[in-house]
């Protein structure tokens, strides 16, 4: 269907409704399900009369399918022609099915938002839709709402209704007043106005945030005032993170043949440690974020604002739907406190933060219903970050149930900062080539929504999407070159704006971009200056590298205008040839034509993003020759990228100074040895050469630095760069194991053709965990080239091979040799590959989708370990008995399974786990399996057909999670085996079995149960 049909068909719906509400509500009952000219037909007699009116909603109908039409044609492009017109059908199905009436418009204030929220409430999103596919379905629904609204407030008989309604309420407003004084709350500390005032308040802003938030600049394609802007909710893009233990985190090995379960559980949890960000964040209600510039922390907290405002999280985060979202950006507070409670929202609802009722944010952070995002703790000096810690410290020892997410660069803050406030640490990792493929892809489909403002026609994209894939694929200096959104962003712009032309290196990247935000846009539009006399490219870098200077040289990231404007005229006396410019207008000239500068709240500038600031500040300091500035701030981090890119435009003297002034402090300071040694290597990054009197230094110092031993120091000297190449290890042999890992975690950081070519060498390394990392490691690199080089020399037949991705899919087919496959990616294909496979030892498939037919199963007898996760069907289970050799099978997060008549045959089975299992599933059958000595069931309700001890005899041990075990049979004798209860209702008794572990148990009258570990 077309995107134009189904727009009509989706106005037909909306005016449909409305029809029938215009009819008399018995009449309503009566045509529920007639055709919108039957409708009309009942009310209107005539003919002539009735086919006017039904041209007049044929009309609305139109109206409506034109503001639609566009929402499909560019919303999610890559949504299948199938998902597609399933949403919109479902979309079509909610809107007969659901309460439109004027009772259900007018108890939601005819507000289009509430709405919205009560017919999804009422109307459950159909089962088995794809997360990407349930926020297509909510972005339609929600937009033929409020086209619904809009029609009704314009229908005659809505707004008799709407009158009455008033009138009616008028009439009983003495009863009602009574009734609601006397249900008025007493005054209190939180409540000191009362709290009427409260809900409306809280729509309000919310609607507010999702508005407000829900936009982001296309970034690079104009000034920052002009710049194309699209829906955040359309060009987000999730992001990878994992545990952050500062590098102290232990390695786990991958699972290897006939090791058995034990070291199969800890390779899983070795690789699932790398999670999508949302399902990172559910796990803990405080979570310190670390990443670095660039790395999409603010637009994660941004997207995290907008989907708590409208209560549309799903999957992982669905239990934050109904929080209230309160984003504080630090940068906004340097040289002063942090802002208390009462204050939060000044500066990110503006004007509406005047209306707040007294008390009542406090109110909500004593409810727990605040999701607090605090911004940037990097962005401010190192001396006012112990004022934020001491600020969220104060905030959650008064309000200890506060979700709270913290986002700052690794420099700025170690991964214990908050620590004693029991934050979780996560760090956002490298983009990998499909992240940057999903990003490439997104980009594009938020592009393809602008009208104006391209560089060129709209059918052209799709082209050039495929032309910048095709570079990043073939070129992996460009892979390693787009590690995070930001540089993701400017690659994609830069090969739209200059007509697929691509840096090679970062600084080159910068200056491009530079070229392009600063004068060539306007140039090439042809924008006329509206200052006296025309600055030209130089002479803006000039200005903008004296004002980066200056913010750098005061630990600042903004400024007030006034201040600015003073610096930008005193710089202008120094540039004779442009007398007669005065500082603010020059200062305005470039926040609205420069691309660079920005206003973040009124009255205030900083830079677009700090890159650029430390990008122009390091060559202000080339220009101006202030290098001993640099030597003594060279340990500091908020100085690092500045040192490392004012290397490249320095002179050969100025360079010489730089390094040897580095290299000097280090000798003289043990404190800052490491951190030095490290800065002045990352300078040969930006140099074009090295000059010979330091060649030797810089050598003599990097080679104190390798091999890295830990992970930190793999991080660190990742950063370097590709220059760190040629110190490293040419091959694994003679390097000790803990060496050997952290080498390669650093060659498969930085990437490239050279750092396949030593990937490649590596591979020959008999040690298993070397071998396991060199498999994980397959995702940093492009998978043909990558299995061709490197995983053909592995014992792939031993190791268990991870594929992450889609992308690998090719690869896959053509490594024959593999005999244990874990995919961690969501998989939609068929299990059928499995009948061209060479025997499979063992499978493991983290997110299976739809329905799955396991009678591929039977062509591989040989099966050791299954285990499968999906919230489908299984289909065909019977297909398992023929796997004679299954030693482990796993059974996970299905909502239905199949009887157990079919695993009661599997006498080889050790290891079992099961859910969610039914309340009243027959659990005796598994007492047959004599071999069993591991049993993990997740159910509801109690355990049924246990109750002997004697059962169990052959276990080791048992977990139950979820089960009701108050009146259990075995509560008074448990089993030696069970080791863990999660989740389950105990008997307050519950306690004669100390070996056992209990967590997150409560008692029938839902407390907490006192066995509970913390």
């Amino acid at each position: 269907m077309s995107a134009e049909a189904a727009a009509i068909k989706l106005g037909g719906a909306v005016a449909t409704r409305a029809v029938r509400l215009w009819l008399a509500p018995k009449e309503r009952e009566q045509q529920a399900r007639s055709s919108m000219g039957d409708l009309i037909r009942v009310r209107v007699p005539g003919l002539r009369a009735s086919r006017g009116v039904e041209r007049q909603f044929e009309q609305i109908a139109d109206a409506v399918a034109g503001r639609v039409q566009p929402l499909l044609e560019h919303e999610f492009r890559d949504l299948t022609e199938n998902g597609r017109e399933a949403v919109l059908q479902a979309v079509t199905d909610t809107f007969v099915r659901a309460d439109l009436s004027d009772d259900a418009v007018l108890s939601s204030d005819a507000d289009p938002a509430e709405l919205t929220r009560r017919v999804r409430a009422s109307v459950p999103v159909p089962s088995g839709f794809s997360e990407v596919e349930t926020r297509f379905y909510e972005v339609v629904l929600g937009e033929c709402c409020d086209c619904y609204v809009r029609v009704l407030r314009r229908l005659p008989v809505f707004t008799e209704r709407a009158a009455s309604e008033l009138l009616a309420r008028t009439t009983s407003l003495g009863d009602e007043l009574e009734k609601v004084l006397e249900r008025l709350p007493a005054r209190s500390l939180y409540a000191p106005e009362g709290t009427s005032e409260d809900e409306a308040f809280r729509r309000h802003y919310l609607e507010l945030i999702s508005r407000s938030l829900d936009e982001i600049e296309l970034f690079g394609l104009g000034p920052a005032d002009q710049a194309p802007r699209t829906k955040l909710s359309v060009a987000y893009v999730s992001l990878r993170t994992s545990e952050d233990d500062g590098g102290r985190r232990r390695a786990l090995p991958r699972p290897v043949l006939r090791s058995g379960a034990q070291l199969w559980e800890a390779g899983e949890a070795e690789h699932t440690s790398r999670m999508r960000v949302e399902a990172a964040l559910k796990g803990s209600p405080r979570v310190l974020l670390r990443g670095e510039a660039g790395s999409g922390k603010t637009t994660l907290l941004q997207w995290l604002a907008v989907t708590a405002a409208r209560g549309a999280f799903t999957g992982p985060l669905a239990e934050w739907n109904g929080l209230i979202p309160v984003l504080v950006k630090l940068r906004q507070y340097a040289g002063e406190p942090p802002p208390p409670p009462e204050a939060m929202l000044d500066r990110v609802a503006g004007p509406l933060s005047g209306l707040m009722p007294t008390g009542w944010l406090h109110r909500a952070f004593a409810d727990g219903r605040v999701l607090l995002l605090v911004d940037g703790v990097d962005e401010l000096h190192a001396g006012e970050r112990r004022g934020v810690r001491d600020w969220l410290r104060g905030l959650l020892h008064l309000y200890a149930g506060t979700r709270v997410v913290v986002t700052t660069r690794p420099a700025a803050a170690r991964v214990d900062w908050l620590r004693t406030e029991r934050f979780a640490a996560l760090q956002l990792e490298r983009m990998t080539p499909a992240d940057l493929a999903s990003f490439v892809r997104q980009w594009h489909q938020a592009v393809h929504r602008q009208d104006a403002g391209l560089p060129c026609p709209p059918e052209e994209l799709p082209r050039y999407e495929r032309s910048l894939l095709t570079s990043l694929q073939d070129r992996p200096h460009l892979q390693s070159l787009a590690t995070n959104p930001l540089l993701a962003a400017l690659l994609c712009s830069l090969h739209l704006a200059r007509k697929g032309q691509l840096p090679r290196n970062r600084m080159e990247l910068y200056r491009m971009t530079l070229e392009v935000l600063v004068q060539q846009r306007d140039t090439d539009r042809g924008v006329h200056s509206e200052l006296p006399v025309p600055l030209t490219l130089t002479d803006k870098l000039c200005l903008l590298r004296d004002l980066a200077w200056r913010l750098s040289d005061n630990s600042r990231t903004e400024i007030s205008v006034e201040r600015a404007a003073a610096h930008v005229t005193a710089k202008l006396t120094a540039m004779r040839h442009l007398d007669g410019l005065e500082g603010p207008a020059v200062l305005d000239h470039l926040l609205h034509r420069s691309g660079v500068l920005r206003s973040p709240v009124e009255g205030r500038l900083d830079f677009l993003h700090r890159t650029f600031q430390e990008y122009l500040a390091a060559q202000e300091a080339a220009v101006e020759d202030r290098i001993g500035n640099l030597v003594g701030r060279a340990h500091l981090d908020l100085w690092r990228e500045t040192v490392v890119m004012a290397a490249g435009p320095a002179n050969r003297t100025q360079q010489e100074e730089l390094l040897g002034g580095i290299l000097e402090r280090a000798e003289r300071e043990p404190r800052h040895k490491r951190t030095l040694r490290l800065v002045a290597a990352s300078c040969q990054e930006t140099m074009a050469s090295v000059p010979d009197v330091l060649a030797a230094r810089l050598d003599e110092a990097v080679m104190h630095l390798v091999p890295p031993r830990r992970k930190t120091e793999a991080d660190s000297l990742a950063a370097v760069g590709a220059p760190v190449m040629r110190w490293l290890p040419p091959t694994l042999e003679g390097v000790g194991a803990k060496a050997a890992e952290a080498t390669i975690r650093t060659v498969r950081q930085i990437g490239g053709e050279r750092a396949l070519a030593r990937m490649e060498r590596y591979a020959s390394d008999p040690r298993v965990r070397v071998q396991q990392l060199l498999m994980d490691s397959w995702e940093y690199f492009d998978s043909d080239a990558y299995g061709d080089a490197v995983l053909r020399q592995l014992p792939l037949h031993q190791q268990v091979l991870f594929i992450t991705h889609a992308g690998q899919w090719s690869t896959l087919s053509r490594l024959k040799g593999a005999r244990w496959l874990s995919f961690a990616y969501p998989f939609s294909r068929s299990l059928a590959f499995l009948n061209e496979r060479d025997p499979v030892r063992g499978l493991w498939f983290e997110d299976l989708q739809g329905d799955v037919d396991l009678t591929p199963l039977r062509a591989q007898a040989d099966l050791g370990v299954l285990s499968l996760r999906g919230e489908g069907r299984l289909v065909n289970l019977d297909a398992i008995e023929d796997l004679a050799d299954l030693t482990i099978l796993k059974l996970r997060s299905w909502p239905v399974l199949p009887p157990f008549d079919h695993l009661s045959v599997l006498d080889s089975l050790h290891i079992l786990e099961l859910g969610k299992l039914p309340p009243g599933h027959d659990l005796g059958r598994l007492t047959r399996l004599t071999n069993l000595t591991d049993l993990t069931l997740t159910g509801s309700g109690q355990p049924c057909g246990i109750d002997d001890p004697a059962q169990w005899e052959h276990l080791a041990r048992l977990e139950l999670h979820g089960y009701d075990l108050d009146g259990w049979a075995l509560c008074d004798a448990l089993p030696e085996c069970l080791d863990l209860v999660e989740d389950c209702v105990l008997p307050a008794s519950f306690g004669s079995a100390p070996w056992c572990t209990v967590q997150d148990c409560h008692t029938p009258d839902g407390r907490p149960h006192p066995r509970n570990e913390r």
